[in-house]
């Protein structure tokens, strides 16, 4: 019996690939409806908004200019959320320029020896979230279509990420002491991104950025093509293989959601803490962001979900009280 599942768990991945290829060729309408409708969103939304923040993140690191900015930030954030002046401009990016920025900057900070292990996973853990725009324009503007909801879902979907990141602030933060001159100018061995002009910068800082883009935008193609196969389950229109769907892409997902049948307050509910997972999708892309890393990407999920709970329980209590 036990030989029996080894080989079974053996086999898993090259008869889930199989599997997929063969509904890919039996299925091609879906499959080209699903990559298209996902690169589009690439291509109009994601693109356009993200790839300027990567590229400006990157020539910060890699110029060494981020120490400026980590003067402003560093004093505040050091204090409230308990990280180093580098984890600082992690928080910052994470919170304002959306999926996947937070764990593309800890992980760029932490393969440059400037956070420690310790300090890379308690950043993970609240600042890789979605982007204040993608909360006020798509989210309420667009898909809940109530203007009197952007505060409150914005004040939510901020606040449940720094609950968790008091709930799993390291005992000792011997980083959040280091001062911001210290741990700019430690004297640790730099990467090839520190390049020493900036034509150098720049050309590696594009280069990054349009590998990162690149991938996010794959990510989202798959799980595109994903979410129309699954749709053609048996199961996908039970509640169970509904909220499965609407979790693989937050875009895709809030959209099923709002176009569903379902009570506005659970609605409110469901949207705000979709949106605080992020979706399967964010998942595999944070994922990506920190290969070539230690941390734990199970570690990020649990935490997510974490947050996910919180979320849906501060809209529950809000709901309630308005």
């Amino acid at each position: 019996m036990p030989l029996n599942i080894h080989i079974l768990k053996k086999l898993s991945l090259p008869l889930s690939l199989i599997s997929l290829f063969a509904a890919m060729l039996l299925f091609p309408a879906p499959v080209l409806r699903g990559a298209s409708r996902g690169l589009l969103l690439w291509f109009n939304t994601v693109l356009p908004t993200l790839l300027p923040f990567i590229l400006i993140c990157n020539l910060l690191i890699a110029t060494n200019s981020i120490h400026l900015l980590l003067h402003i930030t560093g004093p505040v954030f050091c204090r409230f959320f308990g990280v180093s002046p580098y984890g600082s401009f992690a928080v910052l990016a994470g919170f304002l320029c959306g999926y996947p920025m937070g764990a593309k900057v800890t992980a760029d900070l932490y393969r440059q020896g400037n956070i420690t292990k310790k300090e890379a996973s308690y950043l993970l853990a609240f600042c890789n979230n979605t982007s204040p725009m993608f909360i006020l324009s798509f989210l309420v503007m667009q898909n809940l279509k109530d203007n009197r909801l952007k505060l409150p879902t914005l004040a939510i979907l901020f606040l449940s990420p720094v609950i968790i990141s008091f709930a799993c602030r390291p005992s000792r933060r011997r980083s959040a002491k280091v001062s911001v001159g210290t741990s700019l100018f430690s004297g640790k061995a730099q990467t090839a991104s520190a390049a020493s002009s900036l034509s150098d910068a720049l050309d590696f800082s594009i280069g990054n950025a349009l590998e990162a883009i690149t991938k996010v935008g794959v990510y989202i193609m798959i799980f595109a093509v994903f979410a129309e196969l699954a749709a053609l389950l048996p199961a996908s229109d039970t509640p169970l293989g509904f909220l499965f769907l609407s979790s693989l892409e937050i875009t895709n997902g809030i959209t099923m959601l709002c176009q569903s049948e379902t009570s506005r307050k659970l609605l409110y509910i469901l949207c705000l803490s979709e949106t605080a997972f992020g979706g399967l999708c964010a998942a595999a892309q944070t994922a990506s962001m920190l290969k070539g890393t230690d941390i734990s990407v199970c570690s990020y999920l649990i935490k997510k979900l974490a947050t996910a709970l919180v979320t849906s329980l501060l809209a529950a209590f809000y709901l309630y009280l308005f």
